[in-house]
C-alpha cells in the first residue's frame, strides 16, 4: 500500500466549500523547509489530484500552509488590517504509508483540523 495526502476546506461561515483557496505543502526536514507544491481548492473545496501522491509519498513531517486572508479578500469579507487570519499552517506528521486527509474548517476568526478519513 502507498499512502497520499488529500484535504478538503470548507467555509463555516457560508456554509460552503472555499474554492479557489490556495495552499502551499512544504516537507520538513530538520530546521529546512523544502517547498513541493502549490495547489488551488475546487468547486468541491478539494484539490482536482492528492497533493502529495502516491508516487511521490514518503513519511516524514510536513506542512501545509492555506491563504485564507487571500480567499477572504476573494470572496468579499470586510479586512481588517492587519487580517485576524492570513496564512494558515498546519504542520503534522505522516508516521506510515497511508491515506491522510488534513481538511480545515474556515472562518474569518477560526478555524479547526483534524485528520479524517
Amino acid at each position: 500500500m502507498t499512502g497520499y495526502l488529500t484535504t478538503h476546506v470548507l467555509d463555516t461561515a457560508r456554509g460552503l466549500p472555499a474554492a479557489g483557496l490556495e495552499i502551499d505543502l512544504y516537507r520538513i526536514e530538520g530546521e529546512a523547509r523544502r517547498h513541493v507544491r502549490t495547489v488551488i481548492t475546487n468547486a468541491d473545496g478539494r484539490t482536482d489530484a492528492p497533493i502529495l501522491p502516491g508516487e511521490e509519498f514518503r513519511t516524514g513531517t510536513y506542512e501545509l500552509v492555506f491563504h485564507a486572508g487571500a480567499y477572504l479578500d476573494a470572496i468579499g469579507v470586510s479586512p481588517e488590517s492587519p487580517r485576524f487570519l492570513d496564512l494558515v499552517p498546519l504542520r503534522f506528521g505522516m508516521s506510515e504509508a497511508a491515506h491522510y486527509h488534513v481538511p480545515l474548517l474556515l472562518s474569518p476568526f477560526g478555524y479547526a483540523t483534524y485528520r479524517g478519513s
